[in-house]
């Protein structure tokens, strides 16, 4: 498990409130764990037996299976699959990418050539135009490597119990590194700019842009009749990742979030979130990093100085930010949008 990732999970388990009441049952399965939030409507997540990184949507219709985003390889990909035939024997004929990357879009070769699959335009372009050499993408495979190499070095120093649980943790971290090799990027074949609305076999889904967030094409899956929501990476229970953001944008994008109709939020990485006042608290929080990376830019503070000198204490209650500082790839990625190079 990286850094990163015990972090959310950290965050997630003391912050969020779960859907209680809102589950109809949870199926495990050999890979995973589906709550099913609405008839016919799996909510899957990971539960250890392979890294899958991100969550899924699994929406079962009359005749067929729509599927929100595939994880992190092939092999996560056909783990989702196996573990949607535990469900229905329904074929899985749509695939929608809530955004362009690797953990929530590198296992679509796993679904085969012939399914649709449904993306923002802008995620069309990223995994077309050179995805191999996209920045998160390479700085991901360097990571696991790295906790690989870390986990063979402690091994050498460690003995008795701690020498097994340290190697049962570097099979699977080398699984998840020979999984990547089988990584082929494969865009969506139909592109939307704004809003489509897929109407078939008894449900509607429909699919929004609302404003540039995490990414340049995060996509919102909404169930209206549901009263469902999943947001990808756009809204976690807490901070996203903001390397590939639009900080100063992102706080709008999430006030048109607030203006569908819902109860429940699934998010891309984390629990279910049936606190909406969530919401409040992650836009308040990009509104405040926006004007406060602004004024220490303005003031002449390089990236490195703000990202040190942030104060963004005031979220400590909401958000658990109480310590000085921001993240200084978020401050670097705000400085170059200002200064118009990065796009």
């Amino acid at each position: 498990m990286t850094a990163l990732h015990k972090y959310l999970v950290a965050l997630f388990a003391s912050i969020l409130v779960p859907a209680s009441g809102l589950s109809q049952e949870v199926i495990n399965t050999d890979t995973h764990r589906l709550e099913e939030v609405a008839e016919g409507v799996y909510f899957a997540s990971g539960n250890g037996a392979l890294y899958t990184m991100s969550n899924a949507l699994i929406i079962e219709r009359d005749n067929d299976v729509v599927v929100v985003d595939s994880h992190i390889t092939p092999a996560a990909g056909r783990a989702l699959m196996n573990s949607i035939e535990v469900v229905t024997d329904k074929p899985i004929t749509t695939l929608i990418n809530s955004h362009f990357h690797y953990d929530h879009a590198n296992g679509t070769p796993a679904f085969g050539p012939n399914i649709q699959i449904i993306g923002h335009e802008y995620t069309y372009k990223k995994l077309t135009e050179e995805p191999a050499n996209e920045q998160t993408y390479r700085s991901s495979l360097l990571r696991f490597d790295n906790t690989v190499a870390n986990l063979e070095e402690r091994i050498t120093n460690a003995n008795g119990g701690e020498r097994a649980e340290l190697q049962t943790q570097l099979e699977f971290w080398r699984a998840h590194v020979r999984a990547q090799d089988e990584i082929d990027f494969v865009p969506p074949t139909v592109s939307m700019s704004d809003v489509m609305t897929l109407f078939r076999g008894g449900r509607e889904i429909q699919i929004h842009f609302l404003g540039r967030a995490h990414t340049g094409g995060d996509l919102a899956v909404f169930l209206p009749q549901e009263r469902i929501v999943f947001t990808g990476d756009m809204m976690l229970g807490g901070i996203s990742y903001l390397g590939d953001g639009y900080v100063a944008e992102w706080a709008d994008t999430l006030q048109g979030l607030k203006q569908l109709d819902f109860d429940l939020i699934l998010p891309g990485h984390g629990p279910s979130i049936a606190d909406l006042n969530r919401i409040d608290y992650v836009q308040t929080y990009y509104a405040d990093l926006t004007e406060e990376v602004r004024r220490l830019k303005s003031a002449g503070y390089s990236a490195e100085e703000a990202a040190a000198r942030a104060d963004l204490r005031q979220h400590a209650d909401t958000l658990g930010v109480d310590q000085l500082g921001a993240n200084l790839q978020a401050v670097q990625r705000m400085y170059d949008l200002i200064d118009g190079i990065a796009e």
